[in-house]
């Protein structure tokens, strides 16, 4: 048995398998109703409106419908897209045992404990006809697959087969239903719409199930007598054909399987039996320890089963699918059928070549596992499972090819693993001793060759090499040296791929797969979160990768995407160009055309091809969020914008490469006030003043405009901008305006009209003023303000502008790959000519009616503008070489040219180039990197909390040299571990200002702040250590442990003191106080706090009149052997008194018998065996309802968000890497 799914729940009575989607219905027992994804193992829904245990379920065929049916009497349909049950059917008098739904008609069978059977129709909603005839229990009732028959089986012994054939010639509409029903008996015995056609008697006990073959007339029966009947049936008779005897309890469901000569059946013995039908004998058991069986449901399209328990169900296979197979140039090698087939790649012919084992010896699970072709040789050596794992050995015969037709004589032995390793060797596994014989084509030993590791599993790599497989890890090992070349820690690898240069390798495991080099040193790691089926390689060193529902692709660098989406599984053998070679589950070679435009691109990015991609992009289509966000991602946003047609992500990639041009024409076409400001940003960091001007008229932010004026020297526009504020009537603008200008009479004037006679008086008089002075002294009289004759008072006259005009110089470089590589061709002349278009010029007029400027004639003034300006370098036809020097002129020449040096790596990009530490990103300053490791490493969605931290981390691990007065500051790097004695070249990692040991003294400040209850300053510390810990770095594998066992106790306190705080606030709800209370005494708190918090909830529930539960609290106090005698002495008392009166005056949604976590967000217990799901940083648990929400404990991760781990030592990616 190949267990796919498992599920933990109550009993399940009732499966049915979707036919089209890899879903499966279970009904419980508890009366609920569960939907799974049995591929994904995810819990879809749940319905539960059922009162008691739902005994029968099932799907239809098209309809998003299913059927239910239960003990209270009720038949119930739904529909799974509204998530509702759309009506009940009433009329049988006891427990339903079964439902089905017919596969054509719109019908649905019913068999109950009231001894009747009920053929209903969904649409009308009516009962059709009542099959009245067994006096005991009917235990289940189905419909033929393709005949008009229906099959039951009840407790008083017998088999009943039903003739529905007058039903189906009547019409099946509303109103005769109601006709047939009112024609029917009152005592609903004697509809004649369906006769008994054969009661099959063989039984001595109970028949609890019967099932029709779904091709052949044959019907298998399962009872309490524990055995399970064959019987075969004709057009006039029905009779027994074989007993088949092995379980020894009651046989509770038995069927056939749906595409092979089998019947599987369980029992109340906890056995799943399987039974071959044609020799009628054992198969197989499968067994379990304590879960009796009850259930089973068979697939009708796929080779998957479904048995249900005690405890919840399984879904399994009986047997491999994967063909076994081995690529040889261009030719593949499979196992289909019991024989050997070659299948030619460049002609897609097969050919059928020897048959590999008689016809009728195959059994469960020893089908062939593994091929290895060796094509000199022209042998073939086949592994399976028969006798505990065997091998094959065939050399083919050249006249073989296309017949199929001798059979050959094998050379077999025993071995759980055989791979040929060189042109007549191959290499047996021998498990007991741990060791490998090498064989020669004769099947004689010649040479025995310990391992290296305990290993059950060999795969090829390479001639006189093999790849060693361990529950752990792999190790690659030379045959003739006996050296081991390679050693990588791996999760459980099911099959190895290599690549055709034999130069990498893809480890294949269930849920993973890992690219190394052929040394195993790691490249990347890829995890999926559904099976990993196969993989093959391309000509490109591309792995292509199939999981069970999609084609992928895996970069050298670990970048990987979906190809396509897949409807069945299938088996790669082998990638050309845009064609995959597969087989399918049933042995038939198939090709797959894809595109492979999207991984070819980022392949030629990934290797610097940029003529490759700029063809791509003139010459393909590609374009898609994902394709931006992925070129943006790897630092080539200048590229996405040639993707891109929506305005708004033009203009953010503009922003982002820097091309103001595209930015400026993106920011018209929106036309919004937050992208002009945005504008304006970006062009102020680039010194492009005429931008920055043009971008503040367009918003009217006429504060920034004036203080832009300022610094730019421009006094004439500053005169018209007190025009403009004079006109808008702006007095703080007109004093601004009049400030910056430094027009004293304007500023005396203002304040005049504004009412501020004594800030007139005295402006005027230190500016020198007199007349002004005297006017305004009269008129103010006695209030004339009095001027301090001790202080100097200094004159607001605005400074000179270092240098007055417009843009800053530019550093002239060289035209990037991707810049102007896409205009189809024109020259270097258009290109400059171009260039000197986008430099803006000054005469933007603000003046006339408030009105902007056209934008073209801008343009067009600009041209005479920078012509006349002044200040930068000329030099436009100057190409230099790269590595030429600059020769000296002579000391009179008027100019020179500066040659800047090449700048060497920063220090902070250094830091960041090998490191996954988050902390180390952010002192570099890189925080978007930062927030991206995080949000992979730890789900971390909200940075808010964090920004304060980005900042110190960054500012502490730099210090600021002050050199001259007007030149900017220089930044140092601070190194962590740094010495005189170090290498200048060698740079160590960045000098963090957050450590372990200070979250050791925040933790015990915050068990501190519990002691004396000051819960909210608690709180605060316990957040701030969740908040510090992504951003600090240790450096042994001890101190990793540490601070993994730091997060957990944080997030133990922090949600503890969030719900005393809530229950605080609940003045008024006394049954939620108690609550709260309870839930706090199950955190994972220190026992000093624990006694606290059991005290708390005691005294709580005490005064509320819930003794039993307060006794609870009272007697786990009283287990922790308090050391203060008074809480002791509460204790007892509080246990006496509710020992004598174990009541509680109100029900508490608080059982102490059943384990739980409590939810972070709800505050509510889930129990165990309930769905939970958990923040993937502090591992908080929250009711399924808040997958996707922030945590409400730690406040910064998502919950159910996926994510890798925490990763904080060096010491971790070093593992990693190894």
């Amino acid at each position: 048995m190949l267990t796919k799914f498992e599920t933990k729940s109550n009993r399940v009575k009732g499966l049915s398998f979707h036919t089209k989607r890899p879903w499966i219905l279970a009904s419980l027992h508890s009366g609920v109703i569960q939907l799974w994804d049995y591929r994904m193992g995810t819990l879809i829904d749940r319905f539960d409106e059922h009162d008691g245990p739902v005994r029968g379920v099932h799907f239809h065929m098209s309809q998003p419908l299913f059927v239910s049916g239960g003990d209270d009497y009720k038949i119930k349909v739904w529909n799974y897209k509204l998530h509702r049950c759309l009506f009940t059917l009433l009329g049988h008098l006891d427990y339903i045992r079964t439902v089905q739904f017919h596969h054509e008609h719109p019908w649905i069978v019913s068999a109950s404990d009231d001894q009747t059977i009920r053929i209903w129709n969904w649409q009308s909603r009516t009962c059709i006809s009542v099959l009245t005839g067994h006096n005991h229990y009917v235990m289940c009732a189905s419909f033929h697959p393709k005949e008009d028959l229906v099959v039951s089986a009840s407790l008083d012994q017998t088999v009943r087969v039903w003739d529905i054939g007058s039903l189906k010639k009547k019409t099946a509409s509303p109103a005769d239903d109601i006709l047939r029903l009112s024609h029917m008996n009152t005592d609903l015995f004697g509809g004649v719409d369906a006769v008994v056609k054969y009661v099959l008697e063989g039984h001595d006990r109970g028949v609890n199930w019967a099932a029709f073959h779904p091709t052949l007339p044959l019907i298998v029966s399962g009872a309490d007598d524990r055995q399970v009947k064959l019987w075969r049936m004709n057009d006039t008779k029905a009779w027994e054909v074989d007993t088949l005897r092995g379980h020894v309890n009651n046989v509770s469901c038995v069927m056939f399987h749906a595409k092979q000569d089998i019947i599987v059946s369980n029992s109340e013995d906890k056995s799943i039996r399987v039974w071959d039908v044609t020799k009628r004998t054992g198969l197989q058991t499968f067994r379990r320890e304590h879960d009796r069986f009850w259930i089973l449901a068979v697939h009708p399209e796929m080779n998957i089963l479904a048995a249900g328990h005690d405890s919840g169900m399984i879904v399994f296979k009986l047997e491999r699918e994967r063909p076994a197979f081995a690529v040889s140039g261009d030719s593949l090698f499979y196992a289909k059928d019991r024989f050997i087939r070659n299948f030619d790649f460049p002609t897609q012919r097969e050919a059928q070549i020897i048959p590999i084992r008689r016809p009728g010896s195959t059994s469960l699970n020893q089908s062939p596992r593994t091929l290895s072709y060796s094509p000199t040789e022209n042998a073939v050596l086949i592994c399976s499972d028969v006798d505990g794992g065997s091998y094959e050995l065939y050399v083919i015969p050249k006249d073989s090819f296309g017949r199929g037709d001798g059979l050959l004589e094998a050379r077999k032995g025993v071995g759980s693993s055989a791979i040929f390793v060189a042109r007549n060797r191959f290499a047996v596994l021998d498990n007991g001793n741990n060791q490998v014989l090498i064989k020669n084509l004769k099947n004689e030993v010649v040479k025995k060759s310990g391992l290296p590791v305990p290993t059950d599993a060999i795969f090829y790599a390479g001639t006189g090499s093999l790849l060693c497989r361990s529950e752990d890890r792999v190790v690659i090992f030379d045959l003739q040296q006996r050296h081991v070349h390679g050693d990588l820690q791996t999760p459980f690898v099911k099959y190895v791929v290599w690549s055709n240069d034999m130069e990498s390798v893809a480890l294949l495991s269930k849920h993973s797969i890992i690219i190394t080099n052929k040394k195993l040193v790691h490249k990347c790691t890829l995890h999926e979160t559904i099976r990993v089926k196969s993989g093959a390689w391309d000509e490109n060193g591309v792995f292509i990768y199939t999981t069970l529902n999609h084609i992928k692709y895996c970069l050298p660098n670990g970048d990987s995407g979906i190809i396509r989406t897949l409807e069945v599984p299938i088996y790669i053998t082998k990638v050309s160009g845009n064609t995959i070679f597969c087989l399918d589950r049933d042995g038939k070679n198939k090709s797959v055309i894809i595109d492979a435009t999207e991984y070819i691109f980022k392949l030629s990015l990934l290797r610097k091809r940029y003529d490759h991609v700029m063809n791509m992009i003139r010459n393909s289509q590609l374009c898609g969020e994902a394709m931006i966000a992925y070129l943006q991602q790897k630092g080539f946003p200048e590229v996405a914008l040639h993707f891109v047609k929506d305005e708004k992500t033009r203009f953010n990639l503009a922003l982002e490469s820097g091309n103001i041009q595209i930015a400026v024409a993106s920011a018209k076409e929106i036309d919004d006030k937050d992208h002009w400001y945005r504008l304006g940003v970006e062009a102020l960091r680039q010194g492009n003043a005429a931008i920055v001007e043009y971008a503040y008229q367009r918003t009217k932010n006429f504060e920034r405009l004036s203080f832009l004026y300022l610094v730019n020297g421009n006094l004439e526009k500053l005169s018209k901008m007190l025009k403009i504020a004079e006109v808008k009537n702006d007095v703080m603008g007109q004093f601004h305006n009049a400030l910056y200008l430094g027009d004293i009479q304007e500023r005396v004037k203002i304040l005049e009209n504004a009412g501020h006679l004594p800030l007139a008086y005295i402006t005027a008089s230190v500016h020198g003023l007199q007349d002004v002075a005297e006017r305004l002294a009269a008129e103010l009289g006695d209030d004339v303000p009095s001027l301090s004759v001790d202080k100097n008072p200094s004159l607001l006259i605005p400074p000179t502008p270092v240098m007055c005009g417009g843009d800053w110089p530019l550093l002239r470089v060289m035209k990037g790959i991707f810049d102007g590589g896409f205009d189809g061709g024109r020259g270097a002349v258009d290109e400059e000519e171009e260039g000197a278009e986008g430099d803006w010029g000054e005469d933007l007029d603000v003046v006339d009616g408030l009105r902007i400027g056209d934008v073209s004639a801008i343009l067009e003034d600009g041209e005479v503008a920078e012509e006349n300006e002044e200040g930068g370098w000329d030099l436009e036809d100057l190409e230099l070489p790269a590595e030429v020097e600059t020769p000296k002129v002579s000391g009179n020449a008027r100019s020179s040219i500066f040659v800047a040096p090449t700048p060497g790596m920063p220090v902070s990009q250094i830091w960041i180039q090998r490191s996954s530490l988050a902390a180390e990103h952010v002192a570099a300053g890189n925080f978007d990197a930062a927030m991206r490791l995080l949000s992979r490493q730890l789900g971390i969605r909200n940075f808010a909390p964090l920004k304060s931290m980005f900042l110190d981390l960054y500012t502490g691990s730099h210090s600021y040299l002050h050199a001259l007065t007007s030149a900017p500051v220089v930044p140092l790097a601070v190194e962590r571990g740094w010495s005189e004695s170090a290498a200048p070249n060698v740079r160590c990692p960045p000098s963090l200002v957050f450590n372990f040991s200070q979250l050791n003294d925040k933790l015990k400040a915050g068990y501190k702040a519990t002691t004396a209850g000051k819960f909210t300053e608690a709180l605060r510390l316990f957040l701030s250590i969740l908040h510090t810990v992504p951003l600090i770095v240790v450096e042994s594998g001890r101190e990793v442990d540490e601070v993994k066992e730091l997060i957990i106790i944080a997030k133990e306190y922090v949600l503890g003191l969030q719900m005393e705080l809530k229950r605080r606030e609940m003045k008024d709800n006394p049954v939620r106080q108690q609550e709260l209370a309870a839930y706090f005494t199950h955190c994972n708190l220190q026992l000093p706090h624990l006694r606290l918090a059991l005290l708390n909830a005691m005294t709580i529930c005490y005064k509320a009149k819930n003794l039993a539960t307060a006794g609870n609290f009272a007697r786990r106090l009283l287990e922790t052997n308090p050391t203060n005698e008074n809480q002791a002495k509460t204790a007892r008392q509080v246990l006496q008194a509710a020992e004598r009166k174990m009541t509680d005056a109100s029900q508490l949604n608080y059982d102490f018998r059943n384990p739980f976590v409590t939810c972070g967000a709800t505050y509510v217990p889930i129990y165990r065996g309930q769905k939970d799901v958990s923040c993937p940083y502090c591992t908080a648990c929250f009711v399924p309802s808040q997958d996707g929400q922030l945590c409400a404990v730690c406040d910064i991760a998502v919950v159910g968000a996926d994510a890798s781990g925490l990763l904080c030592s060096p010491s971790q990616i070093r593992n990693q890497i190894r």
